[in-house]
């Protein structure tokens, strides 16, 4: 397996690991009843700060997972793995795994930081591969 798919692989786990940190709290918050119903209505309560602020790096990270699997395909099938590409698919993963703390914690600015330089692995990745 090359590094770009097993970073890709630590990257799945650890949107896992994400959604436990958030899923958890968030059902002692709102309540296994709305946790599980099928949510037709806003909750009666709101999640904490913390808790909501995992939610949303939980999100973000869906989303920064479209882009970086499109990066390892395009590496992966395109043969374009380096030594290059595989630091910048580390570069994005340790990133993801400072961006969950940052986010819960409130760092600011080194969130944005954080986010902006996983991003910039990622993109870094593509062009690699057509160039």
């Amino acid at each position: 397996m090359t590094p770009e798919l097993t970073a890709l692989a630590l990257a799945g786990l650890l949107q896992a690991v994400q959604f436990l940190l958030f899923a958890l709290p968030a059902n002692m918050e709102l309540g296994t009843g709305y946790t599980s119903s099928p949510r037709d209505r806003p909750p009666s309560r709101s999640l904490s700060p913390r808790t909501a602020r995992l939610q949303r790096a939980l999100n973000n990270h869906f989303e920064g997972l479209i882009l970086f699997t499109l990066a390892v395909v395009v590496v992966t099938l395109g043969g374009q793995s380096t030594g290059f590409t595989a630091a910048c698919a580390w570069i994005y993963l340790a990133m993801r795994v400072l961006y969950v703390p940052a986010y819960a914690l409130g760092w600011k600015p080194w969130r944005s930081a954080i986010w902006g330089i996983g991003f910039l692995a990622t993109v870094a990745m593509i062009l690699a591969a057509l160039f």
